[in-house]
């Protein structure tokens, strides 16, 4: 059974058992485009979860018909002279909502249907750790459409996942990429059928949830740490960390396991 934790106002979260977390965008009516308040939402959504250690896996997806638009056009334009600083808030807690998506210990799962655009969309697609996305789903950028720059960190994390010269193409060009595209060139994880995305995503998560938290939480922060990290940084931190988890009790029980050929049980310590 699921448990309503948020459940009214532009981000809605819920928990689902086996320890998976719910975040959903719901400003349906604007395709989920993002406005200070979904932002601030997303932002106290996602540290809620940071404080919860029950919490071993997380979906984000968006209600109705689409992922998410990116930002608010409406709400942008209604801001006339002030925008620039409207601006200034908005991307500010965008860049906070994606850094705590980055920094939470359990893996992010983007459950993606309709339209994936701009920041909030795209970027968010380009943050999440794994994605799961309907045959159906479109992605661009669309920032240099509407004389606007890319966010969210999409201008770091888009050449990671695709390579520099993609990258540079996607951001800079605008194509709307189908599903099967973005498949190809490394920004998803799996392509299923429309009606199929949310059950592949729990069916992933559920997955995910069933593995040692403290070495998936390591995994999870040692492979962003690599993002800007060369190789010479990055082998100590590796070595610090298989180390330091080969003292937990799951560590400990998967050599068990192994040697004794049968199913690990993992407690999370």
């Amino acid at each position: 059974m699921t448990e309503e934790v948020i459940g009214a106002g532009p981000v809605l979260l819920s928990y689902e058992p086996d320890g998976i977390a719910r975040v959903r965008l719901n400003r349906p009516d604007a395709a989920n485009g993002m406005n200070v308040e979904l932002l601030e939402a997303l932002h106290a959504a996602v540290m809620r979860i940071h404080g919860d250690p029950t919490v071993r896996a997380v979906i984000l997806s968006g209600e109705g018909k689409n992922f998410c638009a990116g930002g608010d056009v409406r709400d942008f334009a209604s801001k006339g002279d002030g925008l620039p600083d409207y601006l200034r808030e908005a991307t500010a807690r965008l860049q906070m909502a994606v850094s705590a998506l980055v920094q939470l210990k359990p893996p992010v799962i983007a459950a993606v249907h309709g339209f994936a655009a701009g920041g909030g969309g795209f970027g968010l697609v380009c943050a999440a750790d794994l994605v799961v996305a309907a045959e159906g789903a479109k992605f661009f950028s669309g920032a240099v459409r509407v004389g606007m720059a890319p966010d969210a960190g999409a201008t770091v994390t888009l050449s990671r996942l695709v390579g520099l010269r993609k990258a540079m193409e996607i951001l800079l060009t605008n194509p709307t990429l189908t599903a099967a595209q973005a498949l190809e060139v490394g920004l998803l994880t799996k392509v299923v059928p429309d009606e199929s995305v949310f059950d592949e995503a729990l069916a992933l998560a559920r997955t995910i949830a069933a593995l040692p938290s403290q070495a998936i939480a390591a995994t999870k922060r040692l492979v962003w740490r690599g993002v800007g990290s060369s190789l010479e940084e990055q082998l100590p931190e590796e070595a610090r960390t298989v180390a330091e988890l080969s003292g937990t009790a799951d560590a400990l029980e998967g050599l068990a396991a192994v040697i004794e050929r049968r199913p690990p049980r993992f407690t999370g310590k």
